[in-house]
């Protein structure tokens, strides 16, 4: 999915799917070139699937999908786009790491689909470039991978590197490539078809609005949950928020058990917290960093808010997931 391609036609591009991928990121970036094909009424676009062994692949959802051809090839490929979903970096390896160095060394453009970019991190591709990940990924990213840079749009677009947030994103990013190699009507044509409603650029919104998320529109309320999100590894004292909110301490107690059920400082620990699961069951980091990286001073703190709100304690919860 590259912004600069050869006018020959089909043009190719690659999947590469791992264990556990998204079926929904997948689907949702084919779907659209296979449209495309159908309205112009000539091969635009073609696809071969990858896998690591060459064997069917089981996605997140149970569902398993042939594939083409074992990783290996391929190296002509324009594009290839790495589709991963839960726990990417399991399905390292180094076979896999010398292909994709191969591919790029050959020219491929080398891209993520929701997960994906973890692959590319690890293997160390993506330095001096911006990734978008799934906003419930992207601190988990962020941490693992710090001198990355990163967005929250939905996808994003380079000369070499591509990738989106997955999901229903992956159908904007195959949307914009269409627009941008075919023109704006095919892609609005190929939209129509999908029934998606427009044509969303990469700085629409991965998640909904706060107001819609919270049920509300109390501007206050909204900004107060906002400075709670942005302030998680570094949090904002109760009186703090309420100033920035432009309310009383009093007011933010009312607000937050009026709209949201619960108090202010019940809200932003459950907010801590679970970041620090995902954080635990996503990543190596040492529990007592994982703490830190959540707003805790101590692991002793960090283990009794994680215990009395998820009922085990941080080292059992990652024992779980493993």
């Amino acid at each position: 999915m590259r912004l600069h391609y050869s006018d020959s036609l089909p043009e190719r591009v690659g999947f590469l799917l791992l264990p556990r991928f998204s079926m929904m990121a997948f689907f949702s970036a084919v779907e659209p070139l296979r449209i495309a094909n159908r309205i112009s009424g000539q091969p635009l676009f073609e696809w071969t699937l990858f896998s690591c062994d060459g064997e069917p692949v089981t996605a997140s959802n149970g569902m398993t999908l042939l594939v083409d051809q074992p990783m290996g090839g391929g190296l002509d490929l324009p594009s290839l786009a790495v589709c991963s979903g839960f726990e990417p970096e399991d399905h390292l390896s180094r076979a896999l790491i010398s292909w994709l160095h191969r591919l790029d060394q050959a020219g491929c453009a080398l891209g993520g689909l929701d997960t994906g970019g973890f692959i590319l991190a690890a293997a160390q591709l993506l330095k001096g470039e911006r990734v978008t990940l799934h906003w419930e990924s992207l601190p988990v990213f962020r941490e693992r991978f710090p001198t990355v840079e990163t967005s929250d749009e939905l996808f994003e677009l380079g000369e070499r590197r591509f990738s989106c947030a997955g999901g229903a994103a992956a159908m904007d990013m195959a949307l914009a490539v269409i627009a941008k190699r075919h023109g704006t009507k095919l892609a609005v044509d190929v939209s129509e078809q999908l029934i998606h409603e427009r044509l969303r650029s990469r700085h629409d919104q991965q998640r909904m609005t706060l107001a819609r998320r919270l049920g509300t529109h109390n501007r206050r309320l909204i900004e107060a949950v906002a400075l709670m999100e942005r302030h998680l590894e570094e949090p904002l004292s109760l009186a703090d928020i309420a100033q920035r909110s432009g309310v009383s301490s009093r007011q933010l107690q009312r607000l937050f058990e009026y709209h949201l059920h619960q108090t202010p400082r019940q809200w932003y620990l459950s907010l801590r917290l679970a970041r620090a699961k995902r954080l635990l069951t996503e990543t190596d980091m040492e529990i007592l960093a994982v703490g830190i990286a959540c707003g805790f001073a101590s692991s002793s703190s960090f283990a009794r808010a994680f215990r009395t709100h998820f009922g085990c304690s941080p080292r059992a919860s990652r024992s779980d997931c493993s």
